[in-house]
């Protein structure tokens, strides 16, 4: 049985995701987690698929545009406060932030983020 958790984003020390981006790795259970993103204002992500999460992304501030492709499927969308963007396992992403502020993010990993390993670098859209 999974005990109770709590936490607040203060208290978690800050990490660098596989794409580059600064995370902040706040709850897990078993069958999902919870993290906040922040790419910084004018830059791009690497581009990267999992191996065998899928995520859900909240934008909570900011703007950019994110590149997701799936075999022949291929799209941007414009992520903006508000904006809800799922990433189902294999898909090949990449984002970027707009010149003018921080993106952030609120992204639920389910399972887990399991490691390093997770993440496979691909070619994206973007340099």
């Amino acid at each position: 049985m999974n005990r109770f958790a709590t936490t607040h984003a203060r208290r978690v020390k800050e990490e660098r995701a596989p794409d580059g981006s600064s995370v902040l790795p706040l709850l897990s259970l078993q069958s999902g987690a919870m993290a906040l993103f922040e790419l910084q204002a004018g830059e791009v992500s690497r581009a990267i698929r999992h191996r065998s999460v899928s995520e859900i992304w909240l934008v909570l501030s900011g703007r950019g545009l994110m590149w997701r492709q799936q075999d022949e499927r291929e799209e941007i969308v414009a992520l903006e406060e508000g904006a809800c963007v799922s990433i189902p396992v294999g898909t090949a992403f990449q984002f970027r932030s707009s010149a003018d502020a921080p993106l952030r993010v609120a992204a639920v990993t389910m399972p887990p983020w399991p490691g390093e390993d997770e993440a496979v670098f691909v070619p994206g859209k973007w340099a």
